[in-house]
């Protein structure tokens, strides 16, 4: 697959900047969701079979983007879930920020809450920045894992997880990835355990997601909400066996085979057309989203550097002219995060030059608008 297949799933109306929020379902998952669904529907005769194996199709879609082994990955709905499962599992302090999208941190204290085994060590960062230097200046005797976003939903600050493992020895680095899972070419290897959902640059939708774990995280972890099918018996009649030795052990109940195959229906195409590939496109389309708000003045406060962005371009406009510009790209028909006084846009590889053209109708409107 090249790059213009890819892109050529994407058939949301132009303007549409939003996939930090969420993105429009691809073609491909819109298609799977559809066909599975009319499966479902007839219920024909041995069709469920084929349902049931979304599952396993799903890890292997996850495995060829990541490299993690189709066994060390499981299923979830969302990101969230993940996280859960991983701050519950938890013994010792997990350092992080206070600063990280709410289900970071929200997840370590009711951890510590509910099981007083596991204690938030709270890091001190450069307004909002995780880097490996604040870790390794921070990092005391008792921590026992580190747990980052991939990406700041809020800066879009792209983050050095090689670093961070390079600081941190052997403890467990948990990575919140959804904010650049698809479309950064991040290194996974280095991580402990991955969490992401497929809902945003994976445009599979919601209900989707997965946790791949390393082999250090299934010794470590402990598998709290190891439900029914956690086990390696498929349904464990009068007995409670013990988690499975793998990934399995963090599923709580049965996955929706629907929302697994549109999952695996976009990993599959992100792992053909190769990430890289994506990222690039999407590089330079973040460059030009930024060019343009250069031209009219626009205070662009997420990096410019490409080792330290995705594709998320924060704009602060002055306080008092926050409502103008909001309103200015509601006007031109460009969907955008308005969050704190930033207004943030999303860009992904096949953002159009259609689109790029009403935003700078956008900026131009408002740039009319704020001189008077």
């Amino acid at each position: 697959m090249t790059i213009d297949d890819f892109t050529a799933g994407f058939t949301q109306e132009p303007g549409y900047l939003d996939y930090g929020r969420v993105g429009p379902l691809s073609t491909a998952a819109a298609e799977e969701s559809l066909v599975f669904t009319q499966v479902l529907q007839r219920a024909r005769h041995g069709s469920l079979d084929e349902i049931r194996e979304q599952d396993g199709r799903v890890r292997a879609a996850a495995s060829a983007v990541t490299g993690f082994p189709a066994d060390q990955i499981v299923f979830q709905p969302n990101t969230t879930t993940g996280i859960m499962h991983a701050m519950f599992g938890l013994t010792g302090g997990v350092l992080l920020s206070a600063e990280e999208f709410p289900s970071l941190p929200i997840a370590a204290v009711r951890a510590q809450e509910a099981l007083h085994t596991v204690q938030p060590v709270w890091l001190e960062t450069d307004h909002g920045k995780v880097t490996p230097g604040q870790i390794r200046e921070q990092l005391e005797s008792n921590v026992a894992a580190v747990a980052v976003s991939l990406v700041d939903s809020r800066s879009g600050y792209l983050c050095d997880i090689e670093g961070i493992r390079q600081v941190i020895g052997d403890r467990l680095l948990i990575v919140d990835a959804i904010q650049g899972f698809g479309v950064v070419d991040a290194p996974w290897e280095v991580a402990d355990v991955v969490l992401t959902g497929g809902q945003k640059w994976c445009r599979a939708g919601w209900g989707t997601g997965f946790m791949a774990l390393s082999p250090r995280a299934l010794d470590q972890l402990t598998p709290v909400f190891s439900g029914f099918t956690g086990t390696e018996e498929d349904e464990p009649w009068g007995e409670v066996p013990p988690p499975a030795p793998d990934a399995r052990a963090y599923r709580v109940s049965n996955p929706d085979p629907l929302a697994e195959a549109r999952f695996a229906a976009s990993l599959e195409e992100i792992a053909d057309v190769g990430v890289a590939a994506i990222n690039t496109a999407m590089t330079e389309r973040v460059s030009q989203a930024i060019e343009l708000a250069d031209e009219f003045a626009i205070a662009v406060v997420s990096s410019r550097d490409e080792r330290e962005r995705a594709g998320i371009v924060v704009l602060e406009p002055p306080t008092e002219q926050v409502t103008l510009l909001t309103a200015s790209l509601h006007n031109h028909g460009v969907t955008a995060t308005m969050r704190q006084g930033r207004i943030r846009l999303s860009v992904h590889a096949a953002t159009s030059g259609e689109t790029l053209e009403m935003l700078r109708a956008a900026f131009v409107s408002y740039g009319t608008a704020a001189s008077y």
